[in-house]
């Protein structure tokens, strides 16, 4: 439920990266190989930005990955609600970027989503024991595709031991799902209101977060 959630939130996050700043910050593969280009072509500028952008994604994944360690050893219950609830925080910050109309403005509003999807990445990744990732979707249609094969196997060689996960297929296909309607969510919500949309999404995030930080 909590990887469904976050999955749609990230989806439209992302939308609205692309919508609000003509950016898809969840993509640190597009980002890599952006670096690689423009260091060839000689553009400056733009592989500073694909710096910053993977830098605050690495720093946003530790970030989150520290808080849980710091809370699984001081207050179990309370080790994914303190991330969580500190991504809604951002995503309210996120909410402000249309304020910041110069260059430098944009870069800021680009780098804390990317710190936040890279806080988001983490999190989940450290409930499911690195079973699940919400952020971006090439690794889930992976993991479908190897359902699928082994399923395809199953049905040729029906004495062979092999046998799809139907259980980790039908959470794949839900979060994917999550995902790609989060991101019709997001299009149109940022497409409307803009940089303002990501208030409903951080305040999704900090009623997700916050009782779990005064449960006692």
């Amino acid at each position: 439920m909590l990887a469904t959630i976050l999955a749609a939130i990230a989806g439209a996050a992302n939308a609205g990266g692309f919508f609000a700043l003509g950016q898809y910050t969840s993509h640190m593969t597009g980002y890599l190989s952006q670096l690689a280009d423009n260091i060839v072509l000689g553009n400056l500028w733009i592989s500073l930005i694909a710096v910053l952008a993977l830098g605050a994604f690495v720093t946003g994944a530790a970030f989150s990955t520290f808080l849980i360690n710091l809370a699984r050893y001081q207050k179990r219950q309370q080790q994914y609600a303190l991330p969580i609830s500190i991504q809604g925080i951002f995503l309210l910050c996120f909410a402000s970027g249309g304020l910041f109309t110069s260059e430098f403005g944009r870069l800021f509003a680009l780098c804390c989503l990317c710190f936040i999807m890279g806080m988001q990445n983490a999190t989940i990744t450290k409930i499911s024991s690195a079973r699940i990732r919400t952020t971006h979707a090439t690794g889930m249609v992976t993991d479908i595709g190897i359902e699928l094969g082994r399923g395809a196997y199953r049905l040729s060689h029906a004495a062979s031991p092999v046998a799809p996960d139907w259980r980790k297929l039908r959470l794949l296909l839900t979060l994917l799902l999550a995902f790609f309607l989060g991101g019709l969510t997001g299009a149109v919500g940022y497409g409307q209101m803009g940089f303002l949309f990501s208030l409903p999404l951080g305040m999704a995030l900090l009623a997700l977060g916050l009782p779990g930080l005064f449960h006692r």
